[in-house]
């Protein structure tokens, strides 16, 4: 299902809520992804913010895959509820968001 390990998206949660502080170290984090994990992140965050709904995933990716004309961070910065619409995307699809950010502190 996932193409990103939950581990680091729970990362990229923490690092979403840290900005503008934690800003260069979420655009490094997100921009050494490869484009599977990257696709994979805006699908999780289509699915949190209502876009697509959990069952839609794999069409949620493949879209992902095919619009990605920016860099993935820039294009996340973009949303000023990043970290929610990740942890509801994650709740969604059955993934403990809070778990997953739990065994990185």
């Amino acid at each position: 299902m996932l193409k990103i390990a939950t581990d680091k998206i729970a990362e990229i949660i923490i690092l979403a809520r840290e900005m503008p502080r934690g800003e260069s170290e979420f655009d490094g984090f997100v921009g050494r992804l490869d484009e599977e994990e990257e696709a994979s992140l805006v699908a999780v965050f289509w699915i949190g913010r209502g876009s697509f709904e959990p069952e839609d995933y794999e069409e949620a990716y493949a879209t992902a895959r095919r619009e990605a004309s920016a860099p993935t961070q820039d294009y996340l910065k973009g949303s000023p509820h990043l970290a929610d619409h990740l942890e509801n995307g994650l709740d969604a699809l059955g993934i403990s968001a809070k778990d997953a950010e739990d065994d990185l502190y």
